[in-house]
């Protein structure tokens, strides 16, 4: 029973806290605090400060840590499917939908039109990771890790996750 609770407690939220993580929060509060009263407002505000000093998305991580708290892991499994699952039926529904109309002219068209805007937006977004790093670490360090983070990808062809660890590790070591 305390599954089903917790699914319905986060699955409601998920539906309808349009926006993702921040517009759901007050949702989930009053599903775990007035609803099924599984905490306290200060115990979910201390919850909430702890997920938010994490990285990810904080709805799945308040989901994870209430379902643990209330089921162990598997409550945490059942929180979190139940966060991401309106997100992942709607994708499923709207990509059936839209692989059943993929021959057709509009939806072609439609995705051609989709792809430049795709690439610019990257691109802006690629620019101002560049430009971040430029200004916190300075030109050598963004150099560095450009130029190694190039060669381990396209000459080596390390898996982009290692060259990521890397870079983790490069920034604490002589960074940090």
């Amino acid at each position: 029973m305390i599954l089903w609770k917790l699914f319905v407690a986060f699955f409601i939220p998920g539906i309808v806290g349009y926006g993702g993580g921040p517009a759901s929060i007050p949702l989930v509060e009053n599903e775990v605090v007035g609803r099924f009263e599984w905490m306290s407002v200060t115990e979910f505000s201390e919850m909430l400060a702890m997920a938010n000093a994490l990285p990810g998305p904080i709805a799945t991580k308040m989901a994870g840590f209430i379902g643990y708290q209330q089921a162990g892991v598997l409550g945490a499994v059942v929180g979190v499917f139940a966060t991401v699952a309106p997100s992942l039926i709607l994708m499923i529904v709207l990509l059936s939908f839209l692989y059943k109309f993929k021959d057709s002219p509009r939806v072609k068209r439609m995705t051609n039109l989709i792809r430049p805007a795709i690439a610019v937006l990257l691109g802006i977004m690629a620019y101002q990771f560049f430009w971040n790093s430029y200004e916190s670490t300075g030109f050598l360090q963004t150099a560095i890790l450009i130029v190694a983070s190039f060669l381990l990808l396209e000459k080596v062809k390390l898996h982009p996750a290692f060259v990521i660890l890397g870079s983790l590790i490069y920034g604490a070591l002589f960074l940090g």
